[in-house]
């Protein structure tokens, strides 16, 4: 029998001006430029520059600055003349006019795409050929590979050039591709990708690459395995150098020949810190990286406008309709402005409560000395919400004076050991590490072997954990590490 019954339950929801300070406070300070601009292009009461007067900044809250009402009654216009109040968001910013020293470098190349379209012109083909090598190229995807049937290029060049061809001429076009630089490019799969850069350095007299060729072509499922006794076998080879030698080579290729250039259409560029850590004899500065973040401050052609409105006598529906529109201008201005300030604010917030919690380690670099850590711990300590920390912690990143380290670095969960003592996982880490480094190659440790000898150390830690953190490491199995 069905009821209809009432019920009620709270919800909280999410302003659109929160979520859009949320989505800010997330933005690395590499994009916040690109964010700005955007903001100053669709905002004609948001102005780049200083201020008239210099003045501390607002005192800074811990939550989002609150949507406006956007109600179309009487404007206080004050609100909107005292734009010095924020133009002190920058007041924490690396603060230094040494351009110079600050120059972070951004390094310019083609696009992996651009280079092969432009190798595929100096081999002289027609219209139609050209139209193929570059659907070819086009489906190179950024590791340097074609991972797309060749029968379903086909389709592509009939359904969306009109242009009818066969798996024969499109392989052949494809082999002439592979050809091009850098070695291994528009492989089908890593053994091809090897082949063809073996390929380059086969002058027929290189015994290492003759072999190594043998050794991709007819062993390659037992090279992946490193069953190097079966190769030597198959091979029938009496001198194990030789294919030791050649493993060498092997090791050296390059598995994904499209890093070497830029894919698509981005360009390598260097990190760019969000913070700036100096130690001063042992007193450590923070200041928060703001190049990107240009002064910003209400327009006064747009205060203007209010001070015509309150001096005007007609207040007709159209006067009022232009007020309203400018009015909702200036509240949007205002609050980015706020957010700005905000989202500085928040961000020191967070680093400098890392920075306190793993202050031995900042002193130093020394990664042992990392403590445990984990959200939640600086979330209590800046009495903000996890959630907020994690925005932070997952796209900054800071400049320390042994290094720039993603703020994730810092976050590790904890083992005990025998003295009761909480040690961080990246200590354990790096053990492990050390014991792979160490290990002789013809009889690497097992993760039973490396719990135990971790447990002699005093470190409670699991087999699985072990190979948890192994994997973490990217060491693969004892199996696959052995060496002849």
């Amino acid at each position: 029998m069905q009821r209809l019954g009432l019920s009620q339950n709270l919800q909280q929801k999410l302003s659109p001006q929160q979520i859009q300070f949320i989505k800010l406070l997330q933005v690395p300070t590499a994009e916040l430029e690109s964010r700005i601009e955007e903001e100053l292009e669709i905002n004609p009461a948001l102005e780049e520059g200083p201020s008239d007067e210099e003045s501390a900044p607002a005192e800074s809250q811990d939550d989002p600055p609150e949507e406006s009402s956007g109600s179309e009654a009487e404007v206080d216009i004050k609100d909107y003349l005292q734009d010095d109040d924020y133009s002190g968001y920058k007041s924490q910013s690396d603060g230094g006019d040494d351009d110079e020293d600050r120059e972070v470098p951004i390094a310019t190349s083609s696009s992996l795409h651009e280079s092969l379209i432009t190798q595929l012109g100096f081999l002289g083909l027609d219209e139609r050929q050209f139209a193929i090598g570059r659907q070819l190229i086009g489906s190179i995807e950024s590791d340097g590979y074609i991972r797309r049937e060749l029968e379903s290029i086909v389709n592509d060049l009939a359904f969306s050039q009109n242009i009818e061809t066969n798996i024969g001429e499109v392989e052949g076009l494809l082999k002439m591709i592979q050809g091009f630089d850098p070695a291994g490019i528009a492989a089908r799969n890593l053994q091809e990708c090897l082949l063809l850069q073996l390929d380059r350095m086969d002058d027929g007299q290189d015994v290492d690459v003759i072999v190594a060729k043998r050794i991709i072509q007819e062993c390659y499922e037992e090279f992946t395995k490193k069953h190097y006794p079966k190769i030597q076998k198959k091979l029938d080879l009496d001198d194990e150098e030789y294919i030791r030698d050649a493993i060498e080579l092997i090791i050296k290729l390059n598995p994904k020949p499209g890093g070497e250039v830029t894919s698509g259409l981005v360009k390598n560029q260097y990190v760019i810190p969000d913070f700036i850590l100096h130690n001063n004899n042992s007193k450590l500065e923070l200041s928060l990286n703001s190049r990107n973040a240009p002064e910003l401050r209400i327009s006064k052609s747009y205060a203007e406008m209010f001070k015509a409105y309150e001096k005007s006598d007609k207040k007709d529906k159209k006067l009022k309709e232009a007020v309203s529109f400018v009015k909702q201008k200036l509240d949007s201005a205002k609050w980015f402005i706020d957010a700005i300030k905000q989202r500085q604010h928040t961000l020191m917030r967070t680093m400098q409560a890392i920075i306190d919690f793993q202050y031995d380690y900042f002193l130093e670099g020394d990664e042992t000395k990392l403590r445990p850590m984990i959200l939640k711990d600086i979330a209590e300590r800046i009495g903000m919400d996890i959630s907020t920390v994690s925005r932070v912690a997952s796209s900054k990143a800071i400049q320390t004076d042994f290094g720039i380290y993603p703020l994730k670095y810092f976050f590790s969960e904890g083992i005990t050991t025998d003295s009761g003592e909480e040690v961080s996982s990246r200590e354990v880490k790096k053990i492990i590490q050390e014991l792979v480094e160490a290990e002789e190659k013809s009889k690497p440790f097992s993760d039973e072997k490396i719990e135990e000898i971790l447990n002699q150390k005093g470190y409670n830690i699991a087999r699985r954990t072990v190979a948890k953190y192994r994997e973490q490491l990217n060491i693969p199995v004892a199996r696959l590490r052995r060496e002849i």
